[in-house]
């Protein structure tokens, strides 16, 4: 009998099927089923690959979110882009003392602020995941921020809003245990920043994106078209809409300014999303 030979050859989504050496005179009805299953699979396979990295496809995200490095994973999910952090900041800290990331991490205070005290707290890990709508709008009805994390920044770390604690209690004195890049870890060890994150203004400049808020919108650091944003250029929320160089066509975005409220001011401009730990 004839020896037959199949081969089989994928060349990105054609499949190509080889016939050698086949007395085809002599190929009874199972022989011929058999290699038209085969075939028939082999197409069915191709057109599935073709079929599955469309899809890849469409599921971009917008390339402003792979600004967010400090993220553990980013991905769509329907009309959210989900955003998920470890919260460890990328910079050094006096509160990185008696963990395990102390011999990489640690450094003592070597800010500005005279009047500076640690808090009895430490970094630790926290797994964050925020929920955030992809295309945010403005809210019929504006809701305020509540205690804990409002947004995320590029290094992954959480951002807080204007207040110390409940009954929008000022930070009059909590400031003053705010690390020499303006953040300190609360009493589970969740470290945030209140108000403008000097290590990411000092690396990526003081007009860059500094991270997002819940409801979606950018946030932008204290300079814009080379000059400092004070509260006055601001709305009520601390933002404003016009074209940013993430966003060319225009979107409302919050600024960090060096007064109260800092980051954000009476509450989200849009509907905010959610976050979890």
């Amino acid at each position: 009998m004839p020896l037959l030979i199949y081969l089989f050859k994928f060349e990105g989504n054609l499949a190509t099927f080889c016939l050698s050496n086949m007395n085809f005179t002599k190929l009874n009805i199972k022989t011929s089923f058999f290699i038209t299953a085969i075939l028939s699979a082999a197409i069915l396979f191709s057109c599935s690959k073709e079929e599955s990295s469309t899809i890849e496809d469409t599921d971009q995200l917008p390339a402003v979110y792979k600004k967010i490095y400090g993220a553990t994973d980013i991905y769509k999910d329907g009309d959210f882009v989900v955003i998920k952090a470890n919260n460890l900041p990328d910079h050094k800290s006096p509160y990185y003392k008696n963990t395990e990331w102390e011999n990489d991490k640690w450094e003592e205070y070597n800010g500005s602020n005279a009047s500076w005290r640690k808090n009895p707290n430490t970094i630790s890990e926290s797994s964050m995941t925020y929920r955030i709508p992809l295309n945010p709008t403005k809210a019929a009805n504006s809701s305020a921020t509540n205690l804990g994390s409002i947004g995320v920044a590029i290094n992954g770390v959480a951002i807080y809003n204007q207040y110390a604690g409940p009954n929008n209690q000022a930070l009059t004195d909590e400031i003053n245990s705010f690390d020499q890049y303006s953040g300190h870890p609360q009493g589970q060890g969740d470290y945030h920043y209140h108000l403008e994150p000097a290590y990411l203004t000092a690396n990526k400049g003081k007009d860059a994106l500094m991270g997002f808020l819940l409801d979606g919108f950018p946030v932008y650091g204290p300079m814009e078209n080379g000059s400092t944003i004070s509260n006055a250029d601001l709305d009520e929320f601390h933002g404003h809409s016009h074209a940013t160089a993430d966003y060319p066509d225009g979107i409302y975005h919050y600024h960090i300014t060096d007064q109260d409220p800092y980051i954000n001011g009476s509450g989200f401009y849009g509907t905010p999303g959610t976050v979890t730990k």
